[in-house]
């Protein structure tokens, strides 16, 4: 079984920046691409963005607006989320989540991935 562990959400003010971690308890975590989504109360699940194995990353780019970079350390099996200059609607609970299959191009879709954290709030005041 794969474990994510996520960290580092917790409340910012607008124009701050956050860094999530997420950590994965996989030995071929290089061969992975691990995405991140969010949920807003009373929404549904989006994509935010994607890291593949390469290491080449892809983001929902009406919400993210260049303000948002996934990086990835494979020696740490973790994967980063570094969002700038957030704002209130950036307010969310955010996952970290794993493709099982190896050497994928980074899907965007939530049922691509089989391994989810358990999420991390994110809150941004006005």
């Amino acid at each position: 079984q794969v474990h994510l562990v996520e960290s580092g959400g917790g409340l910012v003010q607008a124009g701050g920046s956050l860094r999530l971690s997420c950590t994965a308890s996989i030995q071929s975590f290089s061969s992975h691409a691990v995405g991140w989504f969010r949920q807003a109360p009373g929404k549904e699940r989006d994509f935010v963005g994607v890291i593949n194995w390469t290491g080449h990353s892809k983001y929902d780019t009406d919400s993210v607006k260049g303000r948002f970079i996934i990086s990835r350390d494979n020696a740490k099996n973790t994967v980063y989320l570094q969002m700038n200059t957030l704002e209130p609607e950036d307010t969310a609970v955010y996952y970290c989540a794993l493709d099982s299959a190896p050497f994928g191009i980074g899907e965007t879709r939530s049922d691509a991935y089989d391994y989810w954290g358990q999420g991390t709030q994110v809150t941004v005041s006005s």
